[in-house]
């Protein structure tokens, strides 16, 4: 009964979001272009956006169903959109039964999924050759069943490097279901011209688990890295950190063996404070301004006093040379209100001079808003316009 009542509640929120109901229940304040928006009555939430470029120059756009009517839990739900006019306006072209926390991405000119069936599921990895209008099925060893067991992840970069392509995920397969406690930091790797949807050509690193006594016993987990490739052409894994030192922003960053194979980390110097380290973000490398970028959650000096990961209002976008000193260059969006506002989760790409993003974002709309700043009720585009130009201005 449950996953039919979730399923009657999702159609109704596809036929509100079809639907000339869609420009009367939304607030016409909301900043961006509207992908999709999902009323909060629904008990259906936004999440997971992803965004990737076709080699045609189309965007593809995803994001997944999470809360108490959905059926995250049993066979998790992803929508499928695209763009032919650079966002202005989207069309939902596929909808995905079996895929969560999920990022697209393009590889020899194929576009590929990549996360979970389930929260904590099987790894699953799906190919499109139809640019997302239909998608292969991972149901086993050869189709892009990649790990069976209990896996968490977000949408996350993939980096080539080493004529590899990598990326980070966390085993949740632990002594304990406690969110954070239960994470192990890894990364899973595959050579660059290898079948990706076959289990045999992806290797796996050793796990790092969660560990009570770091930061003097603050340490609350670690979660959603990216691959990252330093300066030195080391492959890195950097992660959230979540502590319960209020206010605190931090990042882990796990240092990956050249094979693929080993993972390790040491306390004394892998800690990092980092603004927006607490929530997710992604981090990707700019050739032309030789520099590192992301877009992440800065909290504000009224709110120090509050978790860290609580705090979603403000989104800045930051830079790096070296990935070690970074600075903010500029607030792309803001809220004064914290408890049911929130530009979070952002996935996002480089389009020439540009920066274009999908946010899931809680906001007003004409029903009494989102449930609460965690349970967005739109996926947002959005787009920074010649971005390299803060870089050069500071």
């Amino acid at each position: 009964m449950k996953i039919s009542r979730s399923l009657f509640i999702l159609s109704l929120a596809g036929l509100i979001t079809g639907s000339g109901l869609q420009v009367t229940a939304q607030s016409d304040k909301v900043p961006g272009v509207v992908v999709n928006y999902i009323p909060a009555s629904t008990g259906a939430y936004i999440g997971s956006p992803s965004i990737c470029i076709l080699p045609n120059g189309d965007y593809v756009a995803s994001h997944d169903h999470f809360g108490p009517a959905t059926t995250e839990h049993q066979q998790a739900l992803t929508y499928v959109y695209k763009s032919s006019d650079k966002g202005k306006s989207w069309k939902k072209i596929s909808e995905i039964n079996g895929q969560f926390w999920s990022n697209l991405f393009v590889h020899q000119n194929a576009l590929y999924i990549m996360g979970t069936w389930k929260h904590h599921g099987n790894l699953i990895i799906r190919r499109s050759q139809d640019g997302g209008n239909t998608w292969s099925e991972p149901t086993g060893n050869t189709t892009g069943l990649l790990r069976e067991g209990e896996y968490h992840t977000a949408p996350m970069p993939m980096v080539i490097h080493n004529n590899r392509i990598w990326r980070a995920i966390e085993n949740a397969k632990s002594y304990t279901t406690d969110w954070g406690k239960r994470y192990s930091a890894m990364v899973i790797s595959a050579p660059v011209d290898a079948d990706l949807l076959n289990t045999a050509n992806w290797t796996t690193t050793t796990c790092m688990p969660y560990d009570s006594t770091y930061l003097n016993g603050k340490f609350g987990g670690w979660l959603e890295g990216n691959a990252v490739v330093t300066p030195e052409g080391k492959i890195v894994d950097f992660l959230r950190v979540q502590t319960s030192e209020k206010g605190r922003d931090m990042v882990a960053i796990v240092k990956i063996g050249e094979d693929g194979l080993t993972a390790s980390f040491d306390p004394a110097t892998g800690f990092m404070d980092f603004i927006g380290g607490a929530r997710k973000f992604t981090i990707r490398y700019d050739e032309k301004s030789k520099c590192y970028w992301t877009i992440a959650n800065m909290i504000s000096d009224e709110y120090t006093g509050m978790d860290a990961g609580s705090v979603r209002n403000k989104l800045v976008l930051k830079s790096s040379p070296d990935l070690k000193n970074w600075t903010v260059r500029k607030v792309l969006l803001s809220h004064p209100e914290v408890k049911k506002h929130g530009f979070q989760y952002v996935d996002w790409q480089f389009d020439g001079h540009d920066i274009i993003f999908l946010s899931r974002t809680a906001y007003d709309d004409k029903f009494g808003g989102a449930h609460n700043f965690h349970d967005a009720n739109y996926l947002t585009f959005h787009r920074i316009k010649n971005f390299r130009k803060y870089h050069l201005s500071l």
